[in-house]
């Protein structure tokens, strides 16, 4: 079986690969993120997912033989993706824009093993209760906002504004790990390992 690279910094991906038993060795993979005139969201998170995987892939020693796991996740409201905010105003904003609605999660994934790479893209929709000033105030006080896509994070704090979720729960925390599953397989990469060794940072 070929070792698996996961191609993120982020330790959710980290925790929700664990979870289900995948042993891998996460790797850094930058990547310019600026989405490209007239892209889709959908077509922009499968783009960075696939880039990730392939700056993995080009980390690792030549001829290995291994899978990269690449991720990324875009919060999407009325077709505009909203990244990291800018500062506090920026998050407020974005808050405001959420707050009693729903919106769109989208989360691709992909895996390479130097002959072929797969992708898949998971939608799911997150409906907000309404937000007063002070609530978003506070939130942004916590800190937690500030390294989050659509300056929330549905797996902490911010899970107070959900009202209700249609689609997969992991996918918005930022590993859709249904498709993952299945994916991997594809791969020949079970999941339920036995997770003897330590996923850590190379």
């Amino acid at each position: 079986m070929k070792p698996l690279y996961l191609a993120s910094g982020s330790p959710r991906r980290r925790e929700l690969l664990t979870q289900i038993g995948v042993p891998f060795t996460a790797i850094s993979a930058d990547i310019d993120e600026t989405p490209l005139d007239h892209e889709t969201p959908a077509a922009y998170v499968e783009r960075l997912a696939r880039g990730k995987a392939e700056a993995g892939r080009r980390s690792l020693p030549d001829g290995a033989h291994a899978c990269v796991l690449g991720a990324d996740t875009a919060v999407v409201l009325d077709g505009r993706i909203l990244g990291k905010p800018l500062d506090q105003a920026d998050a407020r904003a974005m808050l405001r824009g959420l707050a009693g609605r729903d919106h769109e999660v989208l989360t691709a994934i992909a895996v390479l093993d130097g002959l072929r790479c797969e992708s898949r893209v998971v939608r799911s929709r997150v409906r907000f209760r309404p937000i007063t000033e002070s609530e978003a105030a506070a939130y942004w006080a916590s800190g937690e906002p500030r390294d989050k896509a659509g300056g929330y994070g549905i797996q902490g704090l911010g899970a107070v504004f959900v009202a209700g979720l249609e689609g997969s729960y992991s996918a918005v925390v930022g590993l859709p790990l249904c498709e993952t599953a299945q994916l991997l397989g594809d791969f020949g990469i079970p999941c339920w390992q036995p997770l003897e060794r330590a996923s850590g940072a190379v």
